[in-house]
């Protein structure tokens, strides 16, 4: 790895004595850089996947706030409910209607 990031950064003259002086092939270099950019593009894909899963733990996580709320609405709705009837009595209680006269 240390060879092929020297390397990338000399000109065509500096790259063969380097070459040279390690005791390697323009090949072998060529064939590490691309495991290397092979395995940083798997990392991307990696980072891409995870950036998915994060965007859908944010959705998940705001459709649940949306029913937490619409949970509680109800449940408050209940109470008020029950404390009508407890106040105000059954409508159907038994007792006739007033008439208007």
């Amino acid at each position: 790895m240390a060879a092929v990031v020297e390397a990338s950064s000399l000109s065509e003259e500096q790259l063969g004595a380097f070459l040279r002086r390690k005791g390697l092939h323009q090949a072998q270099l060529e064939q590490w850089r691309g495991a290397m950019l092979l395995a940083l593009g798997g990392d991307q894909k990696r980072k891409a996947k995870s950036s998915l899963q994060a965007r859908r733990l944010r959705e998940l996580e705001k459709e649940l706030r949306r029913k937490d709320k619409a949970l509680a609405e109800a449940a408050a709705l209940l109470i008020l409910k029950k404390k009508a009837q407890a106040i105000w009595g059954d409508e159907a209680d038994g007792t006739e209607p007033r008439s208007g006269r």
